[in-house]
């Protein structure tokens, strides 16, 4: 039986996740709700409904099975708590709250034993990435031997437009930022291949906007420590032109061209070999007399099958309501990436070192 689904939310997101809606065999987009004025036409090129808030719509048509929240950050737990206090299942793109206590507060409403049915996936979708994928099977695989290091990058330029309204909500320190937005989605990557993070010092970059009415962050230099004891370095930017970044190095995102060479994004140190991301290139000694920096290294390259994340996140989301399935990033996992970026912003503002604990509750 198709699921019938709606998008809240008409910005740069919700659309995509609409026509994955449109795609999917198993699936319905009966709506799309926005209060801006021009959501109307968006929904009329998508084919579908209409309707300025969430109350509008659930007076207006049949209760939907599950709902895509696309809306700006600080609104992700009001908007999810509706849609699920109607029994409507919810998939929250990232970060799932603004703050650690909204989130908290909603795990707890959804424990209680009346909403234990209802479901939550928070969109970290890069988790379904063909580039992700392979490089988990890589390491899981042990083929790098025990993993020691991780090296990161997110630098690129976002343009003034990125910032205007509507969305100058970007530019407030208190629903914007690089770390929120951008590097919660790195944060996730790295919990999902290394476990949890466990430690986080972090510098900030030199600032490039005018502020005001810049106030959020635009980029800051960190090192990690995960609870296996692999240590790590990342650096986030989203002021300076560079191809080393998810987006670039995938082609994961349409509004961002694709660099064909030269733009890893990962580069991760282990005890038999290192792996590139998304090059997926393997270095190692293999076939060599010795294992030694006098003998030269053997690549290895990997082959990755094209696929768009979007719509591998929506049918398993599908599966998950259908119950064949287990959250990919349950609500948990993605607190957990928000309560790392929290940590980064207290090393930002005290300059000192941060020591998180993974317990949530």
């Amino acid at each position: 039986m198709d699921l019938r689904v709606v998008v809240v939310g008409a910005g740069l997101i919700g659309p995509r996740h609409a026509k994955s809606i449109l795609s999917n065999p198993h699936t319905e987009l009966v709506a799309l709700i926005d209060p801006l004025p021009n959501a109307a036409t968006t929904a009329q090129q998508l084919q579908t409904s209409y309707y300025p808030t969430v109350e509008a719509m659930l007076q207006a048509i049949p209760k939907p099975d599950a709902a895509i929240v696309c809306t700006p950050n600080h609104t992700h737990v009001p908007v999810s708590r509706e849609l699920l206090a109607s029994g409507v299942h919810v998939l929250v793109e990232k970060p799932v709250s603004d703050n650690i206590d909204n989130g908290v507060e909603m795990l707890r409403f959804l424990q209680r034993p009346e909403n234990t049915h209802l479901k939550l996936l928070v969109g970290h979708h890069r988790r379904f990435n063909p580039y992700v994928l392979k490089t988990k099977e890589i390491v899981d695989s042990g083929s790098l031997g025990r993993i020691i290091a991780i090296n990161g990058l997110w630098t690129l330029f976002k343009p003034d437009e990125y910032f205007a309204p509507p969305g100058d909500w970007r530019r407030a320190q208190s629903s914007g930022g690089v770390v929120p937005i951008n590097l919660v989605h790195d944060i996730d990557i790295l919990h999902y291949l290394f476990g949890p993070i466990v430690r986080v010092h972090a510098e900030k970059t030199l600032p490039q906007r005018p502020s005001p009415p810049h106030e959020a962050e635009e980029g800051a230099a960190l090192t990690m420590r995960f609870a296996s004891g692999v240590v790590g370095t990342f650096l986030v930017c989203d002021a300076t032109p560079s191809p080393h970044n998810f987006e670039t190095g995938t082609g994961e995102n349409p509004l961002i061209p694709k660099c064909s060479s030269d733009a890893d994004f990962y580069r991760i140190f282990g005890s038999d070999a290192s792996l590139s991301v998304p090059d997926m290139t393997r270095w190692s000694y293999d076939g060599r007399s010795s294992k030694g920096w006098n003998q030269p290294l053997t690549a290895e390259k990997f082959d990755v099958e094209e696929a768009t994340p979007f719509d591998l996140q929506l049918a398993h989301f599908v599966d998950v309501i259908q119950g064949e399935a287990e959250l990919s990033c349950s609500g948990e996992d993605g607190l957990r990436a928000l309560i790392v970026c929290q940590a980064v912003r207290k090393a930002l503002d005290t300059g000192e070192t941060v020591e998180l604990d993974s317990n949530i509750f």
